[in-house]
């Protein structure tokens, strides 16, 4: 069983450590701590140095003694901001920030959840399949520390991800493929006042492509411009302007078909002005999806339901490291861990919800599936 005072205990020291991404150092060493207070060994990669952090990605292999296969059970250490200070308050079983930050239940519900498991599965003595742990580091810009991660240290096959907002009981088996564009648009300067005719106006070129590129829904992908930026002064015409966005897309394919109609028009608005315009772009997490019918979400629907939790599984258009997962062969679930509202300082989770988390974890890992 997961003792309630501990792991309400657990999450609030979680919630008390500053973790912005890249700057995990001091709750890694907390969560390190952890494991190896249970007895856990526990690893550092190398990934700090590679995308310029303080702290890379925990890893951690619980011996089992059946000859079931492993199972992978991540969450990541950073927190969106605003997160510098937060303070967790209870109120009724509703667990909030004070309200100028973030909670952090994103991701400290899911580090809590499991190791609460591995804690209550440790000391329960009982019988149980491998375990792994894994923990990783900035993964809320677009998933960087798993993108680092040596693949070839990791043992399991099927994964369970604790990093969804929703009701815990909820899975989510695909995701979209994530990618950003920045497109600079270069123009020529001149005197607004006595000279405007022989500019090339770099704001307007931007502006007119920004016009012509729907932003929102289109079909089962998403398109926006998310800035745009130029210019130096108001009496100069400007020279340069540079905007970025984002496209999303459960289809890989689909995700490059928009980026090229993207491009396509940055051209044409570029050519509209007389200014050229040069457009890059960065796939940061591909699209995929898991079986429905697959071992690692019939174990996910057992286990939901011996605990009486909905057992729901369906998609989600947020990336998370089982994005990365997946493009490695392991077939994994996004799962619900008591987190709502998130990435907004009226991000919330419940006493209630976090036990039944920590106890769907449990569940998890003693499965004989």
């Amino acid at each position: 069983m997961i003792d309630r005072t501990g792991l309400l205990s657990l999450f609030e020291k979680l919630i008390s450590i500053d973790s912005p991404s890249f700057g995990e150092r001091q709750m890694g060493d907390f969560v390190a701590s952890q494991l190896r207070d249970l007895g856990i060994p526990v690893s550092e990669d190398a990934a700090a140095a590679k995308i310029g952090g303080n702290c890379g990605n925990l890893h951690a292999f619980l011996n089992g003694s059946s000859d079931l296969p492993p199972l992978l059970f991540c969450a990541h250490l950073d927190t969106v901001e605003p997160s510098r200070g937060k303070r967790m308050q209870i109120q009724n079983g509703v667990i909030t920030s004070a309200g100028d930050t973030v909670l952090g239940a994103d991701d400290c519900a899911g580090i809590a959840s499991i190791l609460a498991a591995a804690g209550a599965l440790q000391k329960s003595g009982r019988d149980h399949r491998p375990i792994e742990l894994l923990f990783t580091v900035a993964e809320e810009p677009y998933c960087r520390g798993a993108r680092e991660l040596d693949f070839t240290r990791i043992r399991s096959e099927e994964a369970y991800v604790f990093d969804l907002s929703g009701p815990v009981g909820e899975a989510a088996d695909r995701a979209p493929a994530i990618l950003s564009f920045r497109a600079v648009f270069i123009g020529r300067t001149a005197h607004a006042g006595f000279e405007p005719e022989n500019g090339i106006h770099a704001v307007q070129a931007a502006a007119h492509a920004a016009a012509s590129i729907p932003c929102g829904r289109i079909g089962g992908s998403t398109v926006n411009i998310g800035t745009i930026s130029g210019g130096t002064a108001d009496n100069i015409v400007p020279d340069c302007c540079t905007l970025t966005g984002e496209i999303r897309s459960d289809s890989n394919g689909e995700a490059l078909r928009l980026l090229a109609d993207v491009t396509d028009r940055v051209k044409k608005g570029a050519a509209a002005y007389g200014a050229k315009a040069e457009i890059t772009h960065t796939l940061h997490i591909a699209a995929y999806r898991t079986d429905p019918q697959s071992p690692v979400a019939a174990r996910f629907l057992s286990a939901c339901e011996r605990l009486g939790l909905s057992g729901c599984i369906h998609g989600t258009f947020g990336g998370s490291d089982n994005n990365v997962f997946a493009q490695h062969g392991i077939r994994g679930l996004v799962v619900a861990t008591a987190m709502n509202q998130c990435h907004s300082v009226s991000e919330y989770t419940t006493e209630a919800e976090l036990l039944r988390s920590a106890s769907l974890a449990l569940e998890l890992m003693r499965s004989k599936e």
